[in-house]
């Protein structure tokens, strides 16, 4: 049997395994066993089942990941005096694309969501936040500068709300929203929480 082939089968048999337990629930015997190989034979492609959980999540992870950090930088670099401007602009084509990407990945993405506890891919939604924060703080420093409002935000308030928002968004890929609807509903979701931060922020 082509090695490709008997990879493919093992990724589709611990993805199944992964959705249905969790990665500490998930049982690499049972993997190996529904692919109809030995755990010998299975050692000749991952030498455990973090490997392989690492081998199915770890390109959407560094996509998300790497997507987010993109667009901080592209707003970070505008000239200071543009960045009010663009603001939801730049945020929102970055929540598109994670959307449209988590969509073509959809048990992947789940995979990290849902079934993650115990890996390093557990902490996805705390990765985003603390990017989000050190750019919301650099953000008001670009407003200070500018002489606009840039009013202190209690921390815990700020942490709060912003780890709403990606739960909120994730959401629509862990209930697998029809696409199109999840697109109206980051429209709306956008809409109200660029509301509300703006009414912090004072403008």
């Amino acid at each position: 049997m082509p090695a490709e082939s008997t990879l493919t089968r093992i990724h589709q048999a611990a993805k199944a395994e992964f959705l249905e337990k969790g990665f500490r629930g998930a049982s690499l015997r049972n993997i190996v066993k529904s692919v109809g190989m030995t755990t010998g034979a299975f050692y000749g492609y991952y030498k455990s089942k973090e490997e392989l959980f690492e081998a199915l999540v770890g390109e959407p992870h560094d996509y998300l990941i790497g997507r987010f950090k993109d667009a901080q930088r592209e707003f970070a670099q505008l000239p200071h005096e543009q960045q009010p401007e663009v603001m939801g602009d730049i945020s929102g084509l970055c929540m598109y694309d994670m959307l449209h990407y988590a969509y073509a990945h959809l048990e992947e993405c789940k995979l990290i969501l849902c079934c993650s506890e115990g890996t390093r891919f557990s902490g996805l939604i705390d990765e985003m936040v603390e990017i989000e924060v050190e750019s919301t703080h650099t953000y008001l420093a670009v407003l200070n500068e500018l002489g606009r409002p840039s009013p202190k935000i209690d921390p815990k308030l700020e942490h709060i709300l912003i780890t709403g928002m990606f739960h909120t968004f994730f959401e629509l890929v862990i209930h697998e929203m029809p696409l199109r609807d999840a697109e109206n509903y980051i429209r709306e979701m956008r809409a109200f929480y660029t509301a509300g931060w703006m009414k912090i922020m004072g403008q």
